[in-house]
C-alpha cells in the first residue's frame, strides 16, 4: 500500500504563495503518477495538477497556470507551489498517487484564503 502525508496548509492571505508538500512511502515512487486534488464543502473533488513518472505535467483550467507541481524522486516528495491565491482556492488539498491501476490518497490539508 502507498501512504501519503500532506503538509503546508493553513490560513493564507489573498495573493499569498504557499508551498504544499507530500511525503510518499515505498520504493517505487519514481514510477508513480502523482497529483494534487482539492475539495471545497458541498463540492466534488477536482483535479488541480498532475505529474507523470516522466516529468510531464497537466493543470486544470480553474487554476489558470498559477500552480506548479514538482517532484523529488530521491526524497519521495512531491510539491505544489501555489501563487496569487484567491478566495475561491479555499479547499482541502489532497495528495494522490496512481500506481498498479489503483488510486491512493492522503488525509488532506486545509488551505483557507481569507483576509
Amino acid at each position: 500500500q502507498v501512504q501519503l502525508v500532506e503538509s503546508g496548509g493553513g490560513l493564507v492571505q489573498p495573493g499569498g504563495s504557499p508551498r504544499l508538500s507530500c511525503a510518499a512511502s515505498g520504493s517505487s515512487f519514481s514510477i508513480y503518477t502523482m497529483g494534487w486534488y482539492r475539495q471545497a464543502p458541498g463540492k466534488q473533488r477536482e483535479l488541480v495538477v498532475v505529474i507523470t513518472s516522466g516529468g510531464s505535467t497537466n493543470s486544470a483550467d480553474s487554476v489558470n497556470g498559477r500552480f506548479t507541481i514538482s517532484r523529488d524522486n530521491a526524497k519521495n516528495m512531491v510539491y505544489l507551489q501555489m501563487n496569487s491565491l484567491k478566495p475561491e482556492d479555499t479547499a482541502v488539498y489532497y495528495c494522490n498517487a496512481e500506481y498498479g491501476g489503483r488510486m491512493f490518497w492522503g488525509q488532506g490539508t486545509q488551505v483557507t484564503v481569507s483576509s
